[in-house]
């Protein structure tokens, strides 16, 4: 038996140095390195023993499609790729107050109406989940509630032949075993109550959602291992200031990993949007300057929203940029790019960007609309309201293709817009220049940037 010691671990990256150091050396995180009681080592010898032989397959072989337990949330269902897969861990991310716990406790509710579902809570206690279920008019569904943070006593009410099929627990930071000498919330803690919850889960084949807390970096808190141990990543984001909700998955084993859900808080709960498009421009003002529609996709939905931009003069050595919604890298490119192969100079204005609604947009075929943006603000000139406008720039001003033009137009003359301001497409495509939506939108192609800034020429 090995001696017990005492080790200093990083919260941040997990990573194990033999004293206590201000300054973790792996991750390079301040005042995050605590004192925990050393783990038991492995035997010696271990490889001289017998094991059990492994069995060996091929890649081909017949295998059933996995079956998919829906959760009545068509938006929950769309991240997840479809539906739940019995067995599988799903861990939810997000800023505190965000709507976790809603969500979660709304897709207990409308699953407990075909499966057993158990909600087990560390963080409040039983009155105030039931208050909560009240509020988001769910008191009378046939969820079984409790408040426990003590994993030996949650793994022995959830190991029975006749176990729940979905299991929420919130948070697994609350989540302690008893048999490790460090507070909840640790690294240790942290993986070793996942592990173990995720391997009841997979022997007994139930749905286990877990809720985690995340830094002040956005990321989630505790080892990054946790993240690997899990079948899919949920981020839940959104601006407190504005109702809309994004539910977002960055990890999926069993679907994709560039669909949203999105959300709208209201006093009831969080409500489902159809149509997300359709809500993000409704408060749009058009024939303003400095307001331009972009057409993106979030994994296979096209999404409509709407890009704000102001350039005013300043008076600082140093003029502001503020960007809110996109990547302010990508923001000082295309400015460099107007200025350099169009010969607009913006660098001695204040310039802020704004994409309404609180949605992030993170692909480069918005750089198309951040620039009409941009130019119709400096020249005071609206972009047309009917046009919608997507591409990505080049450091030499051209405009490139982007993928799934044809989804993006559809939606738009779904919507009742008339024209659209694209890339140039591929001489082969040229025949298809329409995508298929006929002459109900008009295209306007660009090869360059240049041609954009004919569009805000004063007649």
């Amino acid at each position: 038996m090995a001696k017990s010691s005492a080790q200093f671990v990083c919260q941040d990256c997990g990573s194990v140095t033999l004293k206590w150091a201000g300054k973790c050396e792996a991750c390079g995180a301040w005042n995050s390195i605590t004192e925990e009681a050393a783990r038991e080592e492995v035997p010696k010898g271990l490889s001289g023993g017998k094991g059990k032989k492994i069995e060996f397959v091929g890649l081909s072989g017949s295998s059933a499609p996995l079956p998919r337990m829906m959760t009545r949330l068509s938006e929950l269902d769309r991240v997840c790729g479809g539906g739940l897969v019995p067995g599988s861990c799903l861990l939810v991310g997000g800023d505190p107050g965000i709507g976790k716990s809603t969500l979660l406790l709304q897709a207990a509710a409308r699953l407990s109406a075909d499966a057993v579902v158990a909600y087990i809570s560390g963080e409040e206690a039983v009155d105030q989940v039931r208050m909560r279920a009240v509020r988001l008019g769910h008191a009378q569904a046939k969820v079984a509630l409790a408040s426990a943070t003590s994993l030996r006593d949650i793994l022995a009410s959830l190991d029975q032949p006749d176990c729940p099929q979905v299991v929420v627990i919130d948070s697994i930071q609350t989540v302690y075993a008893d048999n490790i000498e460090s507070a909840p919330g640790t690294v240790s803690q942290v993986r070793a109550c996942a592990a173990e919850l995720i391997r009841l889960a997979k022997r007994r084949g139930f749905v286990l959602f877990l809720v985690g807390h995340v830094t002040k970096e956005g990321t989630i808190a505790g080892p990054r291992v946790l993240e690997h141990m899990v079948d899919t990543v949920l981020y839940f984001e959104g601006d407190r200031g504005h109702q809309f909700r994004i539910l977002r998955a960055t990890k999926n084993r069993f679907g994709a990993t560039d669909e949203i859900g999105v959300f709208e808080m209201t006093e009831g709960g969080l409500a489902e949007v159809a149509n997300p498009s359709a809500l993000f421009l409704a408060e749009r003002r058009g024939n303003v300057s400095g307001s331009c529609v972009f057409a993106g996709m979030e994994g296979t939905r096209p999404m409509l929203v709407e890009i704000q931009a102001l350039v005013a003069p300043s008076t600082l050595s140093s003029p502001r940029r503020a960007v809110v919604g996109w990547d302010t890298n990508r923001l000082s490119m295309v400015m460099a790019v107007l200025d350099a192969r169009c010969g607009l100079a913006l660098s001695g204005n204040d310039v802020y960007l704004n994409v309404a609604g609180g949605l992030r947009i993170a692909e480069p075929a918005a750089d198309l609309a951040v620039a009409a943006a941009l130019v119709s603000s400096a020249s005071d000139i609206p972009v047309p309201a009917d046009m919608v406008v997507f591409g990505e720039i080049g450091l030499s001003g051209e405009v490139r293709a982007v993928a799934q033009a044809d989804t993006r137009l559809k939606e738009a003359a779904k919507l009742g817009f008339a024209q659209a301001l694209v890339p140039a497409r591929p001489r082969k495509d040229k025949g298809n220049a329409g995508g298929g939506v006929g002459s109900s939108l008009s295209i306007r192609s660009v090869g360059h940037l240049q041609d954009v800034l004919e569009l805000f020429r004063p007649d």
